[in-house]
């Protein structure tokens, strides 16, 4: 019997063996490390407004645009059971999926759900993330779920020759709830958008808010009820974290632009002023506003008109301030503080310019015709934080430092510097966290000029002026 049942049973494991070879010839698997996975959107956003516990359901699809079909090793909450979010991947639900098949040019559903509370007020915002695994690659959809009401600005408006798709605001913002913006939005020519005090305004990757020509914004905030400008990204890894959103660009054009009491963190360019607009007055007025944690820069103005006092503009990856191909500018007792350490910064932190290169290689060059820093304080990590980059030949290249404090490897010793301190480290409170107020024994208490002061009355922490004999320089008065 044994010499019966031995053949048969290598018989059966042949036929099996063979079986099984010739339906696996119709599985061809990508194994190419640079696929990547499509995705019908690179966001799921629940924007519903939660009245009691919410839950509601989101849905995208995932594709397979190649010829051959692709496991997808690992899909998974990243928060896992900690999670907000439930999700059914292609029928399966659960937090971890493994081995998840996906045939050539085929796709799947992915469905997501999100319970939320919406009295839990610290967390307006709850975040969370599925990620993808294919051929050691990691692919990322980010869900997004407002725990309170919210007003959302979405680009409605499709894109055109002249403008990428964008929603246009204008008017007065309500501040009863936080406003979050998504892709462009523009405030549309010859209209006018006023931000009152106390609004939170979220701006999601890459949200840019856009004056155009002949149009204004007026941002309105008062002590202790600051207009914030912040990424949509609030859980305390993305707290401070540069580069999460785009600019405020006051366009080529934009007119009478004020903002006072704001707070602006974490983009990559801050305030970017193109130009002057059809007005008598400054294209921007900016006073008793923060700058802060931008990837690029805080301040970029082209050959524009900009008044600032009581200002601060900290931790900046390239520079604090470009003043870029001419214009003129007014700055009085500002606190340029520049501590940037999530890279190497080589680039100092103002820089004037009064030219530009063009399409055609030509130099086109523009006047500076004023720049001025009075009672101010300019310093930061590197040994020099001025740049002149005047062109050689031509155009005017007027620029005045009065009173101010100055971190600088210049030649100081000119009618381009009246009573500077140079070099003397103005020892900040905490540069770390960026309170950048004075402590007792800094150099700069008492060193300013009042009549430089005329009209400021007030710190930015709405202390008087002059605590002393004379005003402190930057933004903080000593109290």
């Amino acid at each position: 019997m044994l010499r019966i049942k031995v053949p048969y049973f290598l018989f059966l494991l042949c036929l099996l063996l063979i079986y099984s070879s010739s339906c696996n010839k119709d599985i061809h698997f990508n194994d190419d490390p640079n696929f990547k996975l499509a995705f019908s959107h690179d966001t799921v956003l629940f924007d519903t407004v939660f009245t009691t516990v919410g839950t509601i359901t989101k849905v995208f699809k995932v594709f397979n645009k190649s010829n051959k079909d692709i496991n997808i090793s690992r899909v998974e909450l990243a928060s896992q059971t900690q999670s907000n979010y439930r999700v059914n991947v292609d029928g399966m639900s659960g937090t971890v999926f493994f081995d998840v098949l996906l045939r050539a040019k085929d796709s799947m559903w992915v469905f997501v759900e999100a319970t939320i509370d919406p009295r839990n007020q610290n967390t307006p915002i709850v975040q969370d993330s599925i990620l993808f695994y294919t051929n050691n690659n990691e692919q990322k959809i980010q869900l997004v779920a407002f725990g309170q009401d919210a007003y959302f600005h979405y680009p409605t408006v499709p894109a055109s020759e002249d403008l990428p798709a964008h929603s246009t605001i204008s008017g007065v913002w309500s501040n009863d709830k936080p406003h979050v913006i998504y892709g462009f939005a523009f405030v549309p020519n010859d209209s006018t958008l006023i931000i009152p005090s106390g609004t939170k305004v979220y701006m999601h990757h890459n949200a840019n808010l856009v004056v155009l020509k002949d149009a204004s914004l007026k941002i309105y905030g008062s002590l202790g009820n600051e207009v914030v400008f912040q990424s949509d990204r609030l859980d305390y890894y993305y707290k401070d974290l540069p580069g999460m959103w785009g600019r405020i660009w006051l366009s080529a054009g934009s007119k009478d632009n004020e903002i006072n009491y704001a707070v602006i963190k974490n983009g990559r360019v801050g305030v970017h002023v193109d130009t002057l607009g059809n007005s008598s007055n400054p294209t921007l007025t900016m006073t008793n506003t923060i700058i802060k944690n931008m990837s690029a820069a805080g301040l970029f103005a082209q050959g524009s008109w900009v008044v600032a006092h009581n200002c601060v503009i900290a931790n900046c990856g390239e520079y604090a301030i470009l003043l870029n191909i001419g214009g003129k500018y007014d700055f009085r007792h500002c606190t340029i503080g520049n501590f940037w350490s999530y890279t190497t910064r080589q680039t100092p932190s103002v820089v004037l310019n009064n030219y530009y290169k063009d399409i055609y290689g030509n130099y086109q060059v523009r006047d500076l015709e004023s720049v001025y820093f009075g009672n101010s304080i300019i310093y930061g990590n590197i040994s020099n934080e001025i740049g002149l980059d005047k062109y050689p030949y031509s155009g005017i290249f007027n620029y005045h430092f009065d009173h101010t404090l100055i971190r600088t490897s210049l030649e100081t010793n000119s009618d381009f510097f009246t009573s500077c301190i140079i070099n003397q480290n103005p020892t900040f409170e905490d540069t770390d966290s960026l309170y950048l107020n004075l402590k007792n024994f800094s150099p700069a208490i008492n060193k300013g000029n009042p009549s430089i002061s005329s009209g400021i009355n007030n710190d930015i922490e709405g202390n008087p002026r002059i605590q002393g004999i004379k005003p402190d320089l930057g933004a903080y008065e000593k109290m």
